[in-house]
C-alpha cells in the first residue's frame, strides 16, 4: 500500500459553537447607557421625585450614591476582563458579573423614583 493513497480514520470533529462572550459583553455595555437616561427620565417622571425637584417637598433618600459609582466600576472592569480574558469560563464568569452589576446600577437610579 502506498503511503499517498492511505487514508487516515481520524473522526471528523464538528466545529464548536462560537463563543460570543466578548460580544455579548460588548453589547451589554453599549446599552448601559441608554438604559441609564431612560431609567432617569423614568425616575424623574415619579410623582416623589417631581415633587422632590419642584417644590422641595418628599425628597427621601435612595440607596446611596456610593453604591452606583461602585456598580458602574464593577461593571466596567468585568468588561475588561470579558475582553481580554483568554479563557472562555473566565469570559462568562465576567459577563455575569458586568450585566448584574449594570442592573444594581439602574436599581440605584429607580430607588431614587
Amino acid at each position: 500500500m502506498n503511503a499517498s493513497t492511505s487514508v487516515s480514520a481520524r473522526p471528523v470533529q464538528s466545529p464548536s459553537p462560537r463563543d460570543r462572550t466578548r460580544l455579548w459583553a460588548s453589547v451589554a455595555a453599549f446599552l448601559f447607557v441608554p438604559a441609564a437616561v431612560a431609567t432617569g427620565i423614568l425616575t424623574l417622571a415619579s410623582e416623589r421625585a417631581s415633587r422632590c425637584l419642584t417644590y422641595g417637598e418628599q425628597c427621601a433618600p435612595g440607596l446611596p450614591g456610593w453604591l452606583f459609582e461602585w456598580s458602574a466600576g464593577l461593571g466596567a472592569v468585568a468588561l475588561l476582563v470579558a475582553l481580554v480574558a483568554p479563557a472562555v469560563r473566565v469570559r462568562q464568569a465576567a459577563l455575569a458579573v458586568q450585566v448584574l452589576a449594570e442592573a444594581a446600577a439602574l436599581v440605584v437610579i429607580l430607588s431614587h423614583a
